[in-house]
Parts: C-alpha cells; structure tokens; sequence
C-alpha cells in the first residue's frame, strides 16, 4: 500500500475507536474507484449508521422538523426527527461548497457532545477550493488520495473484535501532562494557531496506541498522531527540524524499575521531523497558497436566483413550468387552512387534501458569485514610485482577506502610452508577491488606457462567472489620449467616454484621488463612472484598504 492509503486506513482506524473525540475525517479524493472504496471501508469499520448529507439539504434532515402530510393525516402536529436525535456517522459529499451557515449548523452537531462524526468529501479541483475551515480545525484528520492508484487502494483494517477491545480500553489511556506539552509545543512552533489541533492529536495519540494493544502513549504514537493530525495544518516548518542525538542516560542496576522520565520523551524535534517526514514534497507551500487564498464562505460577489442551485431562499407562490421545483411542504402549509372550506365545497373530491393552484409554493435558491477587485493605479509622474508602493500594499490586504471572502484581486498600471496588467485576477498571495515585485514608474498618464484595460478585464471575469469592481487610484489628470498621443483635451475626451462605457455596466468602483491637492478632476472622473469618489492624498496601505472596502460596501 501506498503511504496515503495506508495513512488514510490508519486514520479511519483511529476514528473507528474514538468517533466523537477525533470528529471525523477530511478525504480530498475526486469520485472514483479509490473514494469509492475508502468510503466502502468507513462503512466497514465504522459503527454508527452512515448518512449522506448534500450542502444544499434542509434544516429539517439535520434538526428534524414539521411533517406536514403525517400532521395532516394524524389532525395533529406531528415532528419529524432529525439526524442529530441519534449518533451517526454523517458523510457530506462536494464539502467544499459548503456555505458558512450550513458548516455551523453541522459544527454544532459535533459540538453537542452525542457522539457524531463527519466525513467531509473534499472533491475541489483546484487547491484553493476546500471545505469551511470551521469544520476541518473539528476534525482530526485530512487524507489527499488524488495520487493513489486504484491498484493500491487495499483495504486492509484492523478485525472487528481488535476494535471492540480497542475500544472498551480507551477509557483506561491516561495522558501525561509530557505529551500535552510536546505537542502543544510542537504544534505552536508549526505555525498552528487553534488550541484544537493539539487536542486533537492528543486524542488520536490515545486511540493509536490502544489499536496496536498499548497499554499506555509510548513515543512512536506520540509521532505517529503528530504526522497525521499536525501535518496537514502546518504553515511553516522550522529550519532545525533535525533531532538532535538522544542523551545518553545510565542503565538501571539489576533489580530496579526503570522510571519513566521527561528524557524517555520524544523531543519537540523529534516530533517536528516525524511531521516533516510525513509531508510530501512541495505540501507546505501549497498549504499557504491555500490559507491565504481558500474560501468556502460567501463570497462578496454579485447574487444570482435560481431554482437549482445555491443556498435556499423563502419559498414563494408561482406556477409549475416544467423547469421550477415545487417546496412540498410549505405547499400542504399553504393549503392546510382551507381543508375545512373545500371539503364542504367539493364534497365529492376523493382526496385527502385538496390543493389548488394558488397553494403552490416553488423552491428558490441564491448563489454568489466570486468578485474580482480590479485595482487600476496611476503610475505616471514623480509621485508614482510613492502611489505603486501603496497599491502594492493595499492589494496584499485584500488578497490575506480573500480567504474569508472569495475575492480575486488584479491589478493593472498605467503609465508612458499604455496601460499594462501586472497582476491577473487571482487569490494567491504568493503568486502576487512574485509579480508586484518589480513596479513601473514614471511617464505621462494614459488615463484612457488604464480605463480600457480594466474594461476588458472586467468583461472576461464575466465571462469566467466573477463579479469585477474597480478601484481606481489616480488624481484624474489624463495627458494622453487613447491613440497614445499626448494632449490633455483628447485625453479627457476619450477618458470621459469609457468612463461612461463602464458607467453602463453598472460595475461597482471607487475613485481614490491621490493627487497632493485634490482638484476636481478626480471628482469629475468619478461622476463619469458612477463610482463613490474619495479624497486620499496622504493614504498608505491600510488606509486604501479600509476606505475601497467601505465605499464598496463589504
């Protein structure tokens, strides 16, 4: 077997044992043979029934709720129960489109101590798309099996009755106050900032050791549960990771009991080589690419309604045209009322509850889109090196925010003749630091260009499903035209008329005058645009951050 597979199969073992202290599992895997049979072999192992939860289910599958039809039927009100009444396995498939309401309402689940798991079925195609991190920082474990052949896939678990043993001996594993300070430790100097991680491999520690038949955490667990719980949530790996050489202790004399020692201890170093072992090559970095640019919440991008897709929205009366979806229930609770009425109505009708067309209820859903910051800074002019470094600035901000609202940033320069795209749409900040490393400067203003280019950037993020917004940082002064001519009436005119063109598209802007005595042009330019106009002359970094994110409203 494959060190993943058999790393997965050895976390799966460990949650078999101790469900509600590990939490569950995060499997990034796309559907295939593979998942298939990982998720064969947690129907195996684990105990508690397994139930299939899609991000778009209602509150009534998780909490239970009204039964219509049986309350109809009984004349009396009948609930339903949920799947927090009983402990179960939940297994919740496209987990990364999993909205921030839905993750806490099954983070309360695992909280409420009544012995739930979560497999979360991590099915992103890129790196940036994963589960809501307040489910993951719950769960004990994250196994990737994108590199696992299916060939490989063997499930090979421990038999039933060592997981029943394991099991009952649970209870009786006490943990040293020196294996939560190496982990604590270990965990800190990882760049893990959630007090659960430790907990967390403490607990799989525990189970570990009582699978293999231990009567106590020896140190191999201890290294063991780092790899596997502290290993996906590191950020950073420290330079002396290298254990040093374990001290040379005395040997006991004949006869005496050896004593069990902070000595007899894995060191913080050694549990920080077990981890850097366990990483593949290159997952650290992704890791941070990840962390600065992942999001699962909802995003701050444009709404989009729909009948399919997104999160539920109030049901609301309408008519049945093949494509809606009618809401059942809150269609019977429309037409519970009137039963008494149409009965005496028709009393011929044959059905036990009479609904008519105005009774109808259909299902609506909103989804949001991703939004894409378009930052067009003026780079012309010996004031140009001072604006640059503070859209520089700025654009880092947004994108260390970006985790938490799905933004992409770019950014666009103008300066000389033309207009240049440093940065493409995207939500890395690594990626941004590389390119913003070197800023033009200097030159005339080609307003116009600078305009035109953030147009047609924000036509193809449209076209990618994004919704642009503009931030533009300049003092308004335009001095040569769109043909690349200088003259300062052309430049106005042709900046005026796709100022007008973007007015039209009705794309969300802010104009950020950074001229050192603001005039009226950049108040002008902003009227052209319909952006929100803001007089910044002296603004660093933050300050740009926070006045674009309160003029556009987020």
């Amino acid at each position: 077997m494959t060190t993943a597979w058999a790393s997965a199969l050895r976390a799966l073992s460990a949650v078999a044992v101790d469900p509600a202290g590990l939490g569950g599992l995060t499997l990034r895997a796309r559907a295939g043979p593979v998942r298939q049979r990982f998720e064969d072999a947690c129907g195996t192992v684990l105990t508690a029934p397994l139930h299939r939860l899609h991000p778009s289910d209602p509150d009534e599958r998780l909490f239970g709720g009204l039964d219509a039809a049986g309350s109809l039927a009984a004349r009396r009100v009948i609930r339903t129960k949920g799947l927090a009444a009983q402990p179960a396995t939940l297994v919740l498939s496209m987990a990364e489109r999993a909205s921030a309401g839905y993750a806490a309402r099954l983070a309360r689940l695992l909280d409420d101590g009544r012995g739930h798991a979560l497999i979360l079925l991590d099915e992103g195609a890129e790196p940036d798309e994963q589960p809501p991190a307040s489910l993951r920082d719950r769960l004990a474990f994250a196994v990737d099996l994108g590199d696992v052949s299916w060939r490989e896939a063997v499930i090979d678990l421990p038999p039933s009755q060592t997981l029943a043993r394991a099991r009952a001996t649970l209870p009786r594993i006490v943990i040293a106050d020196d294996h939560r300070a190496a982990l604590t430790t270990a965990a800190a100097r990882l760049g893990i900032d959630s007090l659960r991680a430790p907990i967390l491999a403490l607990r799989a520690a525990r189970a570990l050791a009582v699978l293999d038949g231990q009567p106590d955490i020896t140190p191999a667990h201890l290294n063991e549960a780092a790899a596997l719980v502290l290993g996906p949530r590191a950020t950073c790996l420290p330079d002396d990771a290298q254990p040093d050489p374990p001290p040379q202790t005395d040997a006991p004399e004949p006869g005496e009991s050896p004593e069990t020692t902070p000595s007899d201890m894995p060191p913080d170093d050694m549990i920080i080589a077990a981890v850097a072992a366990a990483l593949p090559d290159g997952l650290l970095e992704r890791l941070t690419l990840s962390k600065t640019s992942a999001s699962s919440g909802s995003g701050a991008g444009a709404q989009r309604k729909g009948n399919r897709r997104g999160r539920s929205l109030p049901s609301r009366p309408g008519r049945l045209d093949g494509r809606s979806r009618i809401d059942l229930i809150a269609t019977l609770r429309a037409a519970a009322p009137f039963q008494t009425l149409r009965r005496k109505a028709r009393p011929d009708s044959a059905a036990k509850v009479i609904v008519t067309a105005q009774d109808i209820r259909l299902r609506r859903f909103e989804d949001r889109s991703d939004r894409l910051l378009i930052f067009a800074v003026d780079a012309s002019g010996s004031a140009a090196l001072a604006r640059m470094a503070e859209a520089k600035g700025a654009v880092e901000l947004f994108l260390a925010r970006a985790y938490a609202k799905r933004d992409h940033v770019a950014l666009i320069a103008f300066r000389g003749t033309s207009a240049e795209v440093l940065l493409s749409p995207t939500r890395s900040l690594v990626q941004a630091k590389r390119q913003l490393a070197a800023l033009p400067g200097g030159g005339g203003t080609p307003l116009a260009s600078g305009l035109e280019a953030a147009l047609k950037l924000a036509d193809t993020a449209r076209h990618h499903g994004l919704s642009p917004a503009l931030i533009l940082l300049t003092d308004g002064r335009g001095n040569v035209a769109l043909n690349g001519q200088p003259g300062r009436a052309e430049a106005r005119a042709d900046a005026e008329t796709l100022a007008t063109v973007l007015a039209r598209e009705q794309m969300p802007g802010v104009v950020i005058d950074t001229a050192n005595r603001p005039a009226e042009d950049g108040r002008a330019l902003a009227g052209w645009l319909n952006a929100r106009y803001l007089a910044l002359p002296r603004a660093d970094a933050r300050a740009l951050c926070q006045s674009a994110e309160a003029a556009l409203g987020t």
